[in-house]
């Protein structure tokens, strides 16, 4: 962006804020659809290297019956379609009405590349979304209250992030009802005992890795994982 928009990259370090940099490009350009479609060939990975993913064949094993991703190209969906395994995509209101309970729901929480007015990038779009009233948000928190959640890859420093969190704990603390709340888990790469403080007290149970490579760390835990929910089922 800073490139195009022909910034020095001096002053784009000391702004260090994406969102920002992306709202200014949206100024100028009077939309993000050409750095959509950058960002959509440049992000594009091969239906190949995705059928060789371990990691991408886990999540699809392990049979959520929805899986939330931030990310907004087409991964998990071609993962899905490589493993054989149906699935419902929602990245908008009019698709919220079209998922199936009978179905796997891929929601694209901030948004999917075959709708730019979906996406959430630009400064505007992750303070509009502080509101948590959109129909993916209601989704979500319908979801979340009756159900365990497992957070896997999540970025903590994305306030929007840390808002849902602590957005969640705070109905159970109000409804009177905390002890009944369904656990939540998620999963860190390396302990961090002040995120596990913060977190433990919004309710949720950090699970930290210990390998140096924070990918193995992630497939050794769905490994573990799937052999605990298939001893369960079988």
């Amino acid at each position: 962006m800073a490139s195009e928009l022909g910034l020095a990259g001096d002053l784009v370090n000391q702004r260090g804020r994406f969102q920002t940099l992306a709202e200014y490009y949206r100024i100028k350009h009077g939309s993000i659809g050409p750095l959509r479609s950058w960002m959509d060939r440049h992000w594009t990975i091969t239906r190949d290297k995705i059928r060789k993913s371990e990691l991408h064949r886990l999540i699809v094993a392990l049979d959520f019956p929805v899986v939330y991703t931030t990310n907004y190209d087409r991964n998990l969906e071609v993962a899905f379609e490589i493993h054989g395994r149906e699935y419902v995509k929602v990245a908008n209101a009019r698709d919220v009405s079209k998922a199936r309970r009978d179905v796997a729901c891929i929601v694209k929480f901030h948004g999917d590349f075959d709708d730019d007015s979906s996406l959430v990038l630009t400064e505007t779009d992750y303070l509009d979304r502080l509101s948590f009233d959109s129909p993916l948000d209601v989704r979500f928190r319908s979801d979340a209250l009756g159900s365990t959640v497992l957070f896997v890859g999540y970025s903590l420093s994305d306030l929007n992030i840390r808002l849902l969190l602590h957005r969640l704990w705070q109905t159970w603390n109000r409804s009177g009802y905390e002890a009944d709340r369904p656990p939540s888990f998620i999963f860190m790469a390396r302990r961090d005992p002040v995120e596990e403080a913060v977190l433990g007290r919004w309710g949720i149970t950090v699970l930290a890795g210990d390998d140096e490579d924070p990918e193995n760390d992630l497939v050794s835990f769905l490994t573990r994982l799937a052999s605990l929910v298939s001893g369960q089922t079988g």
